[in-house]
């Protein structure tokens, strides 16, 4: 089975700066997964569009550039204004 738009997935994930790998968030050290909605603009667009088609217990690595993470805005301290990202994604499992 593979993800679509409409599913909701169980991930363990890890966000970076992609220009010098500094991690602002992950799923593994909260030790709780994230289930997310695809295409249904509850995330960034990197992640709507970057996780589509990826099968249960694959991996997958999303380079995300601004316009499509947190563009002019950045969000908060963390991720300044116009920067590209790097997400480590695991996929645990697809509820359709």
């Amino acid at each position: 089975m593979q993800a679509e738009i409409g599913d909701v997935l169980e991930v363990n994930y890890v966000g970076a700066l992609l220009s010098d790998g500094t991690e602002f968030d992950a799923s593994w050290n909260r030790s709780q997964t994230f289930f997310v909605p695809i295409g249904m603009g509850a995330v960034i667009p990197g992640w709507d569009q970057g996780i589509v088609g990826m099968r249960e217990g694959g991996r997958r690595l999303l380079k995300i550039p601004s316009d499509l993470a947190y563009g002019e805005r950045g969000s908060g301290a963390a991720i300044p204004p116009n920067t590209p990202l790097l997400f480590v994604v695991d996929l645990i499992r697809i509820q359709s």
